[in-house]
């Protein structure tokens, strides 16, 4: 039984995607005992010659003739992966040192686990910020947006300002960068949400994931490195993406009005961009 699927999207970034993938292939295979895992690359439609260098290395590939985006993607490849376990690695990622039999084990003896991430260093050094987040309630972006996290306490929720990084603790959600989770919970809530194109598709996840009643653990024992901005995406829709996270998980539940000026507020933000 294959005990973990790595999922890696590739798009026009033929020599860093191979690099993401040699570094996790040696990586995986120093691990003792040896690990069963398969690898399966989704390519969206490069145009660099990705597909042709991703072929060399006799990894699974899903080779699209166009870019479906970072939802559909790994949605394709989730319907044909077989492990227990199933990581979602950009393909801007560097995984040197990481026992992914402890992160597994850690699902085992946790079975309220849901999902988990490690610790996602930016090639400054400093984490990315991404992988250690709360949920963007409306007081969450708003003192986010407003550069008010960075004073910590009631204002510093969105990045879950104050926690001791170096010890496990449950999160609201990682990034897609490094996002670790238990396949029977992709089944059973099929997979990434592909009203989002790219970006918030994770946050997502792990909310629903949540109302399932499992937590997102953030494991610092291991780092990677992720050179942002590198994975072939230049123009980011991430306040499309909030509009969307927002109008599905919160307006429902909030005042017309509320509503009204967090769309507005969105907007604003998305043309001073």
């Amino acid at each position: 039984m294959i005990q973990l699927s790595v999922i890696i999207l590739s798009y026009n970034t033929k020599t860093i995607t191979k690099q993401c993938i040699t570094a996790l292939i040696d990586c995986l295979n120093s691990i003792s005992p040896a690990l069963k895992y398969e690898l399966i690359v989704v390519d969206n439609g490069s145009t660099d010659g990705s597909v042709q260098e991703i072929r060399k290395l006799k990894v699974k590939i899903i080779a699209n003739k166009e870019n479906f985006g970072f939802t559909k993607g790994n949605n394709q490849a989730i319907k044909k992966v077989s492990g227990q376990y199933v990581l979602f690695l950009n393909s801007d990622v560097i995984c040197r040192k990481v026992n992914f039999h402890e992160l597994l084990n850690y699902f085992e003896v946790n079975a309220r686990v849901g999902a988990l991430t490690v610790d996602v260093r930016l090639e400054n050094g400093h984490m990315d910020p991404a992988c250690h987040r709360g949920f963007p309630t409306v007081w969450n972006a708003f003192t986010y947006f407003l550069g008010l996290e960075k004073l910590g306490g009631v204002f510093g929720g969105y990045h879950m300002i104050g926690q001791n990084l170096t010890k496990i603790h449950k999160i609201g959600s990682g990034s897609g960068a490094f996002y670790l989770t238990r396949k029977s919970l992709l089944d059973r809530l099929q997979g990434f949400d592909e009203s989002f194109f790219m970006y918030g598709e994770d946050l997502d996840l792990s909310y629903r994931i949540m109302q399932l009643g499992y937590d997102f653990i953030f494991y610092p024992r291991y780092k990677v490195l992720h050179l942002k901005h590198q994975s072939g995406f230049r123009k980011s829709p991430f306040f499309e993406a909030m509009t969307v996270f927002y109008r599905k998980h919160y307006a429902l539940h909030n005042h017309f009005l509320l509503n009204w000026l967090v769309y507005l507020f969105i907007d604003l933000r998305k043309k001073l961009s």
